[in-house]
């Protein structure tokens, strides 16, 4: 697996943008990352819709892949880190974690995570936050419309939607404005929200390949 890295700088700090779906806060050694959705492929196999198994399987490797890179001392995620209630992919992701026993990870709840805190923490779930606020940023799952201070969101699983001279291309994205960065979905079972709600943001959009800014 190739890791892309594009640097940006936010209030003077650093921040190390992947095509892995993540990123990384130097400062505060923080792997960052969105909507992981654990247990979403499991819940539709139930429901009789047929999925491959291995997508969590891809997802978590991805996320093993970005932990041996960037020895992160912690790992954030905003929200959305399970789909449903608990199902066989709890056990993947159990034994996944298994290879990190050091590594704190920090939850900061999403609208699907509903389950009770006693199993996040059966999960290795280190601490767990409605809005979690470290230096100068707030990380909250949704955007928190305030101005006073820079949130780091996700939820809408952003994309971006470009034409090419023979079609239309949907690519998912990092959106930085003034006072927030919203993340991409990282389980790659989402779809994407390519509504342009923020016309005069910077986008990033990302291929397995590269990190491209577009205005």
């Amino acid at each position: 697996m190739k890791i892309i890295e594009k640097l940006i700088s936010i209030k003077e700090e650093n921040f190390i943008l992947t095509n892995q779906r993540a990123l990384f806060w130097k400062e505060t050694s923080a792997l960052i990352l969105s909507d992981l959705h654990l247990g979403k492929t499991a819940h539709f196999r139930k429901n009789g819709i047929p999925l491959p198994s291995d997508i969590i399987l891809e997802d978590l490797k991805r996320l093993s892949s970005l932990i041996d890179h960037f020895n992160p001392e912690k790992v954030i995620i905003v929200g959305d880190f399970l789909h449903a209630g608990k199902n066989s992919e709890f056990e993947i992701y159990k034994n996944w974690k298994l290879q990190f026993p050091a590594l704190k990870i920090i939850l900061v709840k999403g609208n699907h995570d509903r389950i009770s805190e006693k199993y996040l923490f059966e999960l290795g779930i280190s601490d767990i936050y409605s809005v979690y606020q470290e230096n100068e940023f707030t990380f909250s799952h949704e955007d928190l419309k305030n101005e006073n201070q820079f949130v780091i969101s996700g939820h809408i699983h952003p994309g971006v939607v470009l034409q090419s001279s023979t079609r239309k291309l949907k690519f998912p994205c990092y959106v930085v404005t003034e006072n927030q960065l919203i993340l991409p979905a990282f389980s790659t079972f989402t779809g994407l929200d390519t509504n342009n709600y923020f016309p005069e943001a910077q986008k990033y959009i990302f291929t397995q390949d590269s990190i491209h800014l577009i205005q």
